[in-house]
């Protein structure tokens, strides 16, 4: 008797096993229906392998596809967000907005009235009246300014000044006007017309200033310098400093005043707001007034130096 190794009979019940496995299958395919034997499971059967190779690409490579997916939603956005931005522009050239209507393009006025009246050491009184109007633009105002000084038992003098305000940045305005003055201490020349140059605005600290410069005829060139400062003790009750100063820089006419500094105000106002519209105050000051040169109509006068004292009323509309 033949001994059978235990490889051959490994492969012997294999083969045996495949033969059973093709009749059974032979069997099968002939019970099936027609319709069903001509149905091919080929496409399903290539969809699985196919699905089952990109979920194992998948797995082997994750960070690569997550990085594929942020690039595609990150260009779908950009894209959205160009046709936006493309669409927007398209109804900015279709609509046009003026933004100078909405802030900056408004025509404003407002008018101050300053009176107050003052007395010195020796108990002469002095009444001063100032007027100041503007209307315009932020960009663009028309001012107009009055001024009378009239002390005691003597005739008042008389000041206009017309200017154009360009705003040249965010705290200053550039003028440009004339002024007319009357002085009724004069026998002749009484009246003048001067052209005015000069500056409005904010200074640093918060100091209102205005500074001009006067050409007139007779080759008077002078300087005036006004500043003030608001300090606030309460919401209604305020101090202001204040400084007042002119220059000659020069003067030929029959009234001329000595070159230099000619006069100078130095003040303390303190007001009590009662509204924006009403607000009276009491007023301190100091002055100097340097007198006018000898000349033909004219004698000599020297320095004057004294303090002054007393109450004035502010109105605002």
């Amino acid at each position: 008797m033949r001994i059978i190794k235990p490889c051959t009979y490994t492969v012997l019940s294999l083969a045996l096993a495949s033969v059973t496995q093709m009749t059974m299958a032979q069997d099968a395919h002939r019970s099936m229906p027609m319709s069903a034997q001509h149905e091919s499971p080929s496409h399903d059967s290539s969809h699985q392998v196919m699905q089952i190779g990109i979920e194992s690409s998948q797995m082997e490579h994750p960070a690569e596809h997550a990085e594929h997916a942020e690039h595609a939603e990150h260009a779908e956005h950009a894209e959205h967000a160009n046709a936006s931005s493309i669409a927007s522009r398209a109804a900015s050239a279709q609509h046009p907005v003026d933004h100078k209507r909405e802030h900056g393009g408004q025509i404003y006025q407002a008018t101050e009235i300053d009176s107050r009246w003052l007395n010195n050491a020796d108990g002469r009184g002095r009444l001063k009246t100032e007027i100041e109007s503007r209307i315009g633009t932020d960009e663009n105002k028309l001012f107009i300014k009055l001024h009378a000084d009239k002390a005691e038992s003597q005739d008042a003098d008389y000041a206009a000044q017309v200017m154009y305000s360009r705003m040249i940045s965010d705290f200053w305005d550039a003028q440009i006007g004339a002024r007319y003055r009357v002085d009724e201490h004069q026998v002749t020349d009484k009246e003048q017309l001067d052209a005015v140059v000069g500056l409005h605005g904010l200074a640093p600290y918060f100091f209102k200033t205005d500074a001009y410069l006067y050409f007139g005829t007779d080759k008077q060139v002078s300087f005036s310098l006004e500043t003030e400062r608001d300090l606030l003790l309460t919401q209604k009750l305020i101090l202001k400093p204040y400084l007042n100063l002119d220059v000659v820089l020069s003067d030929d006419s029959a009234y001329a005043q000595k070159t230099g500094l000619s006069a100078v105000w130095l003040g303390l106002e303190t007001r009590y707001e009662i509204n924006k519209k009403l607000m009276p105050f009491i007023d301190v000051a100091y002055s100097y007034e340097k007198g006018n040169q000898h000349t033909a109509r004219q004698a000599e006068t020297g320095s004057e130096k004294q303090w002054w004292y007393g109450v004035g009323l502010r109105l605002k509309f």
